[in-house]
């Protein structure tokens, strides 16, 4: 009765995954909900997926990603792809297929996917492209790449353990190689072929860190004595040292000065009018480059505050402070309020200053302000607030930093050093501790969807394994091929675990498959050594489904996928690497 309320529950489960009729995070709870309620688990069980490795891994991944991003870590690499691909769609999918294959094939895939999957938000919000065309294709040649070596993916890792635990020869470094690289190669042509056909081009995302005109202040800013910024030329010196400053005009004294007019260097207690995004006067502003003009010594804005914080204020139509001149309005502020910037559509600002504007309805003060200052800016009721624009400040400074952490990372997992989990874990402390990443903004990185959909997969997982349904599928899908060849067994099985591998994790099906394979050899009489290698490839082959490995998870929410997508584009990947598993796998290692 139990292996019936299970399957039933699997089968209803898909179905709602597949068709959405419910949202991912109820299907994820109300399947939960029935295995407590059926009592096929019991409540702890059906909770213990909050405390596994997985959802921790994937939510603290994503934590570490965030870091990279809100330090601008992986600037350089994101520039070096934009500067190669020039908004090309299909260049940045050549680029990211070859990028992620070659260092998912050498270290472990999913903090790979982390990084580019960063550089890939950040590519298509700078050129208008959906990250839907990309993602996916990035987690599955990651999965093809991680297969062709031992320490690729952490499933061949667990197969070559539970191997040796049974008197097998451990899986060598590069044993996977000979057939996994050119199933790697032969995938990434498909998916190149493919992907863009086969997948749909989701909204374009909110992007945080684009920097068009919308998103762009004009700031008065006052270049302090022992400024790095004395001495240097403007337009072009300036431009060299902050190339995304743009500069309008230069104030010095009762001069102003035209920059495209005539070329001056730069002197201290120059006035200068730019035009910049909030995360590039922030920078300036915390390099103590540029100081702000109602800034007393001491008192200078510290974008970085973590006490503090960036909003906008739009002038409402009804506020007592349209038409009057921004200084009159800034008086009114408390002390601790500083004007980073201001935005107006349609207005040339050359040849005068910010403080003559007179406020209209619809102008936007770019503002840093303590926390608990906001409130009471709100209530006043002159302006709307908007409190998105902090996150969009990078921390230029500590990126250097930020990348040497995800690296350690990196590097601790994929040599053994420690668990992905613990290495993960670590990451994400050193992020918060070091304020590469604030506490909030590491609440806002985690994707509840996502996680709990792990935690219901694993609750799953242990419901089949627990009935005995996984044991009674496999001995019945197997049934079929007695008396068969060995090589149609070998295919058989092959895809027996592909098949599990998109319901269960791919670890727990490879777990689960290994005792099952070896008996199986043992009863056919042959070496059971095409099997293990059958189990490795067939355990990776869960590209049709957002359940089977931790990289499909990750990418799931920022690409705004469903699982149609996954069928769409991963079922032939998976059709193509079992037949390619079951022809060369008995050729390769003989049966």
């Amino acid at each position: 009765m139990a292996v019936l309320t299970v399957s039933i529950l699997l089968i209803a489960t898909i179905a709602l995954l597949v068709t959405e009729k419910l949202s991912v995070e109820l299907t994820a709870l109300g399947l939960m909900v029935a295995l407590a309620v059926t009592g096929i688990l019991t409540p702890a069980e059906t909770v213990a997926g909050f405390a596994h490795p997985a959802p921790l891994t994937v939510g603290l991944l994503f934590v570490v990603s965030q870091g990279l991003v809100r330090t601008g870590a992986v600037d350089f690499i994101t520039q070096w792809v934009m500067r190669r691909s020039q908004g090309n769609p299909k260049v940045l999918l050549a680029l990211m297929l070859v990028l992620v294959g070659g260092f998912s094939s050498l270290l472990n895939n999913t903090p790979v996917v982390v990084l580019f999957m960063s550089i890939t938000m950040a590519v298509c919000c700078q050129h208008s492209l959906s990250p839907s065309k990309f993602l996916l294709p990035i987690s599955f040649v990651s999965i093809l790449a991680g297969t062709s070596t031992l320490i690729g993916t952490s499933t061949n890792i667990i197969v070559s353990n539970v191997a040796v635990a049974q008197g097998l020869e451990p899986i060598g470094m590069f044993e996977l190689t000979l057939l996994g690289a050119p199933i790697a190669m032969v995938g990434a042509v498909f998916l190149y072929f493919c992907s863009s056909k086969l997948l749909r081009a989701h909204k374009e995302p909110a992007c945080e860190l684009r920097d068009d005109e919308t998103q762009r202040y004009i700031s008065e800013l006052l270049i302090p004595d022992r400024s790095d910024l004395i001495g240097l030329e403007a337009p072009a010196g300036l431009t060299r040292k902050l190339p995304n400053i743009e500069l309008y005009e230069i104030i010095r004294g009762n001069r102003v000065i035209d920059p495209l007019g005539e070329t001056v260097a730069l002197a201290a207690k120059d006035l200068l009018l730019v035009k910049a995004s909030a995360s590039d006067l922030a920078q300036v502003l915390d390099a103590r480059c540029a100081v702000l003009p109602k800034s007393d010594e001491g008192t200078i804005a510290k974008p970085y505050d973590e006490g503090s914080i960036i909003v906008e204020l739009v002038v409402a139509p009804n506020s007592s402070h349209n038409g009057r001149r921004l200084p009159q309005v800034l008086a009114q502020f408390d002390a601790h309020v500083h004007l980073l910037g201001l935005k107006r559509q349609q207005v040339h600002f050359s040849a005068q200053k910010v403080k003559n504007l007179h406020l209209s309805v619809g102008d936007i003060l770019l503002v840093q302000a303590p926390a608990d200052h906001i409130g009471q800016i709100r209530a006043a009721g002159d302006f709307v607030v908007v409190e998105g624009v902090h996150r969009s400040i990078v921390k230029r400074r500590r990126a250097p930093l930020a990348m040497a952490i995800f690296l350690a990372m990196v590097a601790a997992a994929s040599f053994g050093i420690t668990d992905i989990l613990v290495a993960a874990l670590a990451g994400t402390f050193l992020m918060l501790v070091t304020r590469c990443l604030a506490l909030q903004d590491a609440y806002r990185a985690l994707d509840a969807r996502v996680l709990l959909l792990i935690i219901a997969t694993i609750a799953l997982g242990g419901a089949l394994n627990k009935t005995g349904a996984a044991d009674l599928y496999a001995q019945a899908f197997l049934t079929p091929f007695a008396g068969a060849s060995p090589q149609l067994v070998l295919s058989g099985f092959i895809l027996l675990t592909s098949v599990l591998s998109l319901f269960l994790s791919n670890n727990s099906t490879a777990v689960l498959l290994v005792p099952i394979a070896l008996s199986t050899a043992a009863t056919l009489g042959v070496d059971p050594r095409p099997f293990i290698i059958g189990i490795c490839f067939g355990a990776s082959a869960c590209y049709a489904s957002p359940m089977g490995y931790q990289t499909n998870l990750l990418v799931y929410g920022p690409g705004g996928y469903r699982v149609s997508d996954y069928l769409r584009l991963g079922l032939p990947l998976n059709l193509f690497v079992w037949a390619a598993a079951s022809i060369f796998v008995p050729i390769l290692w003989p049966l």
